[in-house]
């Protein structure tokens, strides 16, 4: 019985059933408070932290999610409770940074990382389809460089310190939170901004978020859940496993928004999204092909670095700075549409992954 507990999550059933618990949980966080298809999307989170933290000052995205601190923080007591807490690091780190910077700029220019895509289809939103669309295109394109040899490199075993880096910067944002409070109507509490307006205001309670962030983390990490690695082992092997949890999460999303009533279909007016299809596909082109040479989606490079992955934390903290400098730069899209310089950053962020696709090879 024991053992099947443990390889429970590594099996098919297992799969669909962390999908279907992302999807259910990121469906009723809405309900609870946080932005309408926004219920857990890694991207947007992310880029809320940078605006909490101050590392850009667009007001209306400034919050310092507790689902991003949960989930690694959940990952990291799965992996400690199975044995699998393994401190490692040192592939590529400034590479994966790079990509890490460049996937949080393809991901704002949709607004979205692929769990949103996911969620923004499962309550309506068309305009996913296109979003969707560029991920599947750019993890192709990806997997290409793989085929040529593409490699970033072995990581190895590192001293318990290093692993416990990001779980501790996580641990240490709850501890900010809890410092310095949010104060309602007040745009700054101590050293942390918050959103007064706009999907940053947005947010169910701390506790109910957090909780649900340590679920999310805990059967990531036992079924290794990933949209892109889904859709790459498709297309690389023919193996449907964890393709299985992709579907179950936009499924199980779907019936809960029908069930609680946020289910709204249209291309026009929807919530936190531009209607600008060839933007929303080539900014997600831009981000799959990040994620695809990075080995994961931003999820799973969340969970990896819970279980002590250096190399994960890098990408992490790549996308937080990608976060701030897409907005301060004006990178980034709003509801509006892209951002006056939306264009030369993809152009050059397409550049640069391709050019580390094409020499980061095994010679």
């Amino acid at each position: 019985m024991g053992q099947r507990r443990f390889t429970f999550f590594s099996t098919r059933k297992g799969i669909i059933v962390s999908g279907a618990v992302i999807g259910v949980l990121a469906t009723v966080l809405q309900k609870f408070g946080n932005p309408p298809n926004m219920g857990v999307c890694v991207a947007c989170f992310e880029r809320d932290i940078a605006g909490a933290l101050g590392l850009h000052r667009t007001e209306v995205v400034q919050y310092m999610r507790p689902e991003i601190i949960g989930i690694v923080l959940g990952s990291c007591l799965a992996s400690l409770f199975y044995g699998e807490f393994r401190p490692r690091g040192g592939s590529s780190p400034v590479v994966r940074f790079i990509l890490g910077f460049f996937a949080m700029t393809g991901a704002l220019i949709f607004l979205g990382c692929p769990w949103r895509a996911l969620l923004r289809l499962a309550g309506g939103d068309g305009n996913a389809i296109f979003g969707i669309a560029g991920l599947v295109v750019g993890i192709w394109i990806g997997t290409l460089f793989f085929e040529h040899g593409y490699n970033l490199g072995r990581s190895q075993s590192t001293q318990k310190t290093a692993g416990w880096i990001m779980p501790g910067i996580m641990a240490s944002f709850l501890v900010l939170m809890l410092v310095f409070p949010q104060i309602p109507g007040q745009e700054k509490s101590g050293v942390l901004f918050y959103s007064v307006k706009g999907p940053g205001s947005m947010h169910a309670l701390l506790a109910v978020s957090l909780i649900f962030g340590l679920i999310i983390g805990f059967i990531a990490q036992r079924s290794r859940f990933c949209t892109v690695g889904g859709i790459r082992d498709l297309i690389l092997f023919r193996q449907t496993h964890l393709l299985f949890g992709i579907v179950a999460l936009a499924l199980a999303a779907f019936v809960s928004n029908l069930i609680l009533g946020q289910f709204r279909p249209g291309f026009e007016n929807q919530p936190i999204a531009h209607s600008m299809s060839l933007w929303n596909f080539l900014g997600m082109v831009l981000a799959g092909l990040a994620y695809t040479l990075a080995g994961g989606c931003p999820g799973r490079q969340l969970f990896l670095s819970g279980e002590g992955d250096g190399d994960a934390a890098i990408f992490v903290l790549g996308m937080i700075v990608g976060a701030a400098i897409s907005h301060n730069f004006g990178i980034a899209s709003s509801p509006q549409g892209i951002g006056p310089y939306t264009v030369p950053a993809l152009i050059t962020g397409l550049a640069v992954c391709s050019i580390i696709g094409l020499t980061m090879r095994e010679k």
